[in-house]
């Protein structure tokens, strides 16, 4: 553990996506517009195999975040709460769109760590999601997951105030991509450099590795396969490092999928 933990220095969160299937077709989701407007790019969907799961599992330090999803709804992957439990050293957590929090509450609590449910502006669903909330939180009672919910453009906050939850708000960005954001500009760190480079790391169903989370149909961000690789191995590749020297110099433009995304690493409020 000791060698291990070394040699991934540095890394703070990692992205599994256990699977890249959604079960809701909300309407700032790039997936869709992809699937409908760039067939050369369409997605395959799926779910990722097991035992990829678990050889990503021994690879990784001690509490570090380990989120189960990327583009994907976490909660359809079949063995979701066995998947989670090979995470028990680190601080687990799934952004997700709350359809199945009921179904699945007996492999959420006491299993997560954290769980933040997204509430997306102008949702058609969105009173049928909040009563689903609400029972998940009474079913949960004081055991965690601690819960937050993740208010995604203009939404109004009144009836999630109410809620034994963490309330945050998010800004609206364009379906394809961390750019063309609305309303305000994101937060960019004092150190100049984007956070997520530094300390962030995703790996897609098929077990490709990308720099960061952000939506990348055309796989600019990828730098290894763990498959083929140790995740420390790619984690200090030398396309990594040369990426990271041009974060270091301002060159954002020179690493393909840094060159027009318009997030450095830290969240920004929609208030």
């Amino acid at each position: 553990m000791r060698t291990k933990a070394k040699s991934l220095y540095g890394l703070a969160r990692l992205n599994v996506e256990l699977t890249s299937r959604c079960n809701k077709k909300c309407w700032i989701c790039g997936r869709r517009k992809v699937d409908r407007d760039y067939p050369e790019l369409v997605m395959k969907y799926g779910d990722m195999d097991f035992a990829l799961v678990k050889m990503i599992a021994e690879q990784v330090p001690k509490n570090i975040v380990v989120q189960f999803h990327r583009d994907g709804e976490a909660l359809l992957y079949p063995e979701f709460g066995k998947a989670v439990r090979l995470f028990k050293s680190q601080i687990t957590n799934i952004v997700t769109n709350g359809i199945l929090l009921i179904e699945k509450a007996d492999e959420i609590i006491d299993n997560l760590d954290t769980i933040s449910i997204s509430i997306i502006e102008n949702d058609d669903l969105a009173k049928e999601q909040l009563k689903l909330i609400k029972k998940f939180l009474k079913l949960k009672g004081d055991r965690k997951p601690f819960t937050s919910v993740r208010l995604v453009g203009n939404v109004s906050d009144a009836p999630y105030r109410k809620l034994d939850a963490l309330v945050i708000r998010r800004i609206l960005h364009s379906p394809m991509g961390s750019f063309s954001y609305r309303k305000k500009n994101p937060t960019i760190p004092e150190i100049g450099i984007c956070t997520d480079f530094l300390h962030h790391l995703c790996i897609n169903r098929e077990g490709k590795v990308s720099i960061c989370v952000r939506f990348d149909p055309k796989g600019l961000g990828i730098i290894g396969n763990v498959k083929k690789q140790p995740l420390a191995q790619i984690w200090n590749s030398p396309k990594r490092m040369k990426w990271l020297e041009y974060q270091k110099q301002g060159r954002r433009d020179k690493i393909p999928l840094c060159s027009y995304c318009e997030f450095w690493g830290v969240p920004t409020s929609s208030k």
